[in-house]
């Protein structure tokens, strides 16, 4: 014969508190976690702002770590952030510049040498004028 719904037995009232719990953590998590995103959110506001200060040019990539959307790369400061002999993989390596594509890279390159401030040494190796 099928129990009445409206007895409860012990077990039942245990799983209903253990849930109770688990509801009133998991609103606690995400409270946490929406304190701790703004938090995030200020950090790199804040970072992004010194980055402008510091005239560093190229600022940080955007979110999800893809290439950047939006301000222009001030390539001389890029140069001036790399060694006297570099190669383009030294050029990925400068922060902000990670998600570029090659032939952007390859493009700048270019440009400098055209400029005269790269010399071409050899395959792939380059150095400041």
């Amino acid at each position: 014969m099928p129990r009445k719904a409206s007895t409860s037995s012990p077990a039942t009232s245990a799983f209903r508190q253990v849930q109770q719990q688990a509801r009133s953590l998991l609103i606690n998590l995400r409270k946490e976690i929406r304190s701790k995103e703004s938090e995030l959110r200020r950090l790199k506001e804040e970072e992004s702002r010194l980055g402008l200060l510091v005239g560093g040019g190229a600022a940080a990539p955007a979110e999800g770590g893809g290439p950047m959307r939006g301000g222009r790369i001030n390539w001389r400061a890029v140069l001036d952030q790399l060694p006297k002999q570099f190669k383009a993989s030294d050029v990925r390596g400068v922060r902000g510049l990670k998600g570029k594509r090659p032939s952007e890279i390859f493009a700048a390159v270019t440009r400098w040498i055209n400029a005269d401030l790269v010399k071409r040494k050899t395959r792939g190796i380059y150095e400041k004028a």
